[in-house]
């Protein structure tokens, strides 16, 4: 599976979208019910669809992540214990995701990120592939999520989601990367802030400088970068993957997701191309 895949897609479920960010450990489960169903659907609409399916920390992991500084490993005065409680926390939301999933008729299998994952200075060096090639080859759908990470320089670190997708395209290129979060794709300024913000539909070489001066840090708590993190990664992968397309939208819309994945073809939300 090396190369780039026109029945693979990688779908980001945001922190944002699936717990309340403001308040800590508060999951949204009708949302990522909901989020669960429209997976099933599609995958019944479109039965060659492949998906590997990732998630944020949202308000387990960056909280305890934001207490304890563990972005910044032991420099970040948090220590050992720091690591574990953010892996800790950081674990407990995956269980309620993969639970509702498999309840939700998605075959997951979770996959821990901090298991085989080493870092040098925040910068992922590697991560077990095999096992999400095995899962995906037996029809299954792997399922990863921010987590914390071994770091050879710092200790310790947190890698996002979108960190270990970028990862794994290096492997096993993906056609598509979609990116559900609390707002329906990428504004001039936080939508959340100023109503008045309008959505930037295409990213592409032509604008990207001028989108990143519009960029704004996440609602809530993130000890990953927030969006600005975020559009900066997949614009990096996009150039180093020709075709590749990254499609940003809102989580929170019922029936989004699903039309997203059915639908390659659809303009909604943010496209990074």
């Amino acid at each position: 599976m090396n190369g780039l895949s026109e029945t693979l897609v990688f779908v980001k479920l945001g922190g944002s979208v699936i717990t309340d960010k403001r308040r800590e450990a508060a999951a949204q489960t009708d949302v990522i019910r909901r989020l669960a169903g429209e997976v099933a659907r599609a995958r019944a609409a479109r039965p060659e669809l492949r998906l590997v399916i990732g998630h944020g920390s949202g308000s387990f992991g960056h909280f305890v992540g934001q207490r304890y500084q563990t972005h910044l490993g032991l420099a970040g005065g948090g220590g050992w214990e720091g690591y574990a409680q953010t892996g800790a926390a950081a674990m407990r939301l995956n269980r309620i995701v993969t639970d509702l999933f498999l309840a939700g008729d998605v075959p997951v299998v979770s996959l821990q990120p901090s298991a085989s994952a080493l870092c040098q200075n925040g910068q992922l060096l590697s991560l077990a592939v095999g096992p999400v090639r095995a899962l995906l080859e037996a029809g299954l759908v792997p399922l990863v999520y921010g987590d914390v990470a071994l770091d050879e320089a710092r200790g310790f670190t947190i890698i996002s989601t979108e960190t270990i997708f970028a990862y794994l395209a290096q492997h096993i290129t993906p056609a598509r990367i979609i990116l559900a979060g609390i707002v329906g794709g990428v504004y001039t300024a936080d939508p959340l802030a100023h109503p008045e913000a309008t959505l930037i539909p295409e990213i592409t070489p032509a604008n990207i400088n001028e989108v990143e001066l519009m960029l704004s840090g996440s609602h809530g708590v993130d000890v990953t970068g927030g969006m600005g993190a975020k559009v900066r990664a997949m614009y990096a992968l996009v150039r180093s993957h020709p075709g590749l397309r990254v499609q940003i939208v809102s989580g929170l819309g019922a029936g989004v997701l699903q039309e997203v994945l059915i639908k390659p073809e659809s303009r909604i939300g943010s496209i990074i191309i």
